[in-house]
């Protein structure tokens, strides 16, 4: 089973910025395309972003789009969620998944093995 450890989150004012990190352990997450998604208080997770498994494709939510970005580096088996322009409704769990074909598709069923999420909390 495949196994991410995600980190960065903390506390931030609006209009600050994060970088949270997914890595992977004992696989090889250059095989697999990685999703960001975002549950806030109370809502149902919904997809933020996602990058394929080489890094040259992308997609973004309408809400993060020109705020949030997202890479990787599979020499290191990590994913980055460079987040800027933070807002309150950012507020919430971050997690990461994968899968093992590329789409543009941010649903976050068409994902499986996800980390346990790390928490941000954007508030003055």
């Amino acid at each position: 089973q495949l196994q991410f450890v995600e980190s960065g989150g903390g506390l931030v004012q609006p209009g600050g910025s994060l970088r949270l990190s997914c890595a992977a352990s004992g696989f090889s997450l250059a095989n697999y395309a990685v999703g960001w998604f975002h549950q806030a208080p109370g809502k149902r997770r919904e997809g933020v972003s996602c990058i394929s498994s080489s890094g040259a494709g992308t997609n973004y939510a309408d809400s993060v789009k020109g705020r949030f970005s997202i890479s990787r580096d599979n020499a290191k088996n990590t994913v980055y969620l460079q987040m800027t322009s933070l807002k309150p409704e950012d507020t919430g769990v971050y997690s990461c998944a994968a899968r093992s074909f590329w789409s543009y598709d941010l649903r976050p069923n068409t994902f499986d093995s996800w980390g346990q999420g790390t928490q941000v909390t954007v508030s003055s």
